[in-house]
């Protein structure tokens, strides 16, 4: 190998990542010349006679470079190449062989063996260097990139212990918000409310409920509170409190009258003050829709409010069906709104459903929206021969057969089945 210049032995240069070099040769004599050159750039060095030898230095240390003879008796540079990539070490090193062979098959067979390059002798010593330069910028990126990986593998670690804690927290939050709904079925006298709350996450927005101040008085509502997660669901924690099925006295529809009995007051100023309520809260910027009901279960007089929620379902025991409401405004989302009171008289035999939103625009195979008439269908073939908590789980079921399969879910679903059987 040509020797080097004065210049090159006085001037100051960087070769990145490479520290370490090991030389692999079974010539003495090529060792000695290469050795000193790569002293003179400022490598530290260490010699191997063999493959078998330098295999034994590698396994107890990774150089960031080696420099091998291909031709070896023993081990030659190829099978040691093959073996040096065999050896498990945390940083990647890189791999020169020095050979006489300059056909491509040969190189090829180098390169399926692990090598990253090849020098043909004899050595130039202006080349060597620009070889060694090359592999230094190719390890300096690559070290990088192992950086990176590591500071991306350590921050997925720290967030999968967060994700863990937040997953943990909102599974005791889904207990909470179950615990707002205790019973999903209830007997009033010969009539029955059944109910169906499935959220899209461990938590959601929904909330339904049911509560009956004294004989023949019942209340029942279905609340869709407007977003997604955690936020939704503290908001429905806050109004399944107004809307305590035991605590009576902090239901906001009922009155306490003679200090003896409650009674319900009327949907439309139930409302009202609901609204008032969250319009008064200035940190509050969520709303919601709701259809909440009264029944007289003596004559079937039912009393309902709609505020912005679905059109509630009325299915009548001679097999109509028709929606009633007037829409009307969401909660919440405006000041000093009236809300207007729809009346009706369902007979012995007729149904009520209430449902949320996560029915009728839920994303069906082919691309449409459920809709109400979709809905009406399903409840019709369903009401056949269910009732109570069969019908809106089999409800539930044609729904998930039906929905778009890659978007699944994304919205909570809920509802309220009212099945009057007279006094």
């Amino acid at each position: 190998m040509a020797e080097v210049s004065q210049a090159e032995t006085k001037a100051e240069l960087d070769f990145g990542a490479i520290r370490k070099v090991l030389v692999v040769d079974d010539s003495r004599l090529q060792r000695r010349i290469l050795v000193a050159s790569l002293k003179k750039w400022g490598f530290e060095v260490l010699e191997a006679d063999s493959g078998e030898a330098a295999i034994e230095i590698c396994a107890a240390m990774s150089p960031d470079l080696v420099l091998s003879d291909w031709v070896m008796p023993g081990m030659s540079g190829l099978e040691f190449c093959q073996a040096f990539r065999a050896l498990e070490n945390d940083e990647y090193s890189y791999f020169i062989l020095l050979t006489s062979k300059s056909e491509k098959q040969e190189v090829a067979r180098g390169l399926d063996a692990g090598a990253d390059d090849f020098l043909i002798k004899p050595l130039e010593a202006d080349e060597l260097r620009a070889r060694i330069s090359a592999g230094a910028r190719i390890l300096d990126m690559q070290r990088e990139l192992s950086d990176k990986n590591r500071m991306i593998e350590t921050a997925l670690e720290e967030l999968k212990v967060v994700h863990d804690a937040i997953d943990k927290d909102l599974i005791q939050a889904r207990k909470i918000q179950e615990s707002l709904v205790p019973e999903l079925t209830r007997d009033f006298g010969r009539s029955r409310i059944s109910m169906l709350l499935k959220p899209c996450g461990h938590i959601g927005g929904d909330l339904v409920g049911m509560f009956s101040p004294g004989v023949n008085r019942v209340g029942f509502y279905s609340i869709d509170v407007s977003g997604h997660g955690i936020t939704s669901a503290m908001m429905t924690a806050r109004l399944g409190g107004y809307l305590s099925s035991k605590h009576f006295d902090q239901n906001v529809a009922m009155e306490k009258r003679f200090d003896k009995f409650y009674a319900l007051l009327p949907p439309d100023q139930v409302a009202e003050m609901l609204n008032s309520r969250l319009m008064a809260d200035a940190g509050v910027e969520e709303y919601f829709t709701m259809v909440y009901a009264i029944i007289d279960l003596r004559n079937g007089h039912l009393k309902m409010v709609q505020a912005g929620h679905p059109h509630p379902l009325l299915l009548r025991q001679d097999g109509g069906a028709e929606y009633l409401g007037q829409g009307g405004l969401p909660i919440g989302l405006l000041p000093d709104v009236t809300f207007q009171r729809t009346d009706t008289y369902m007979k012995p035999g007729d149904k009520l459903l209430l449902y949320s939103d996560g029915f009728t625009e839920c994303r069906m195979a082919d691309g449409s929206l459920l809709e109400e008439e979709g809905l009406c269908r399903m409840v019709t073939d369903c009401a056949i021969d269910l009732s109570g908590p069969e019908f809106l789980d089999d409800m539930f079921w044609r729904l998930a057969q039906a929905m778009d399969p890659d978007q699944g879910m994304d919205d909570d679903v809920s509802a309220v089945f009212f099945e009057y059987s007279g006094p």
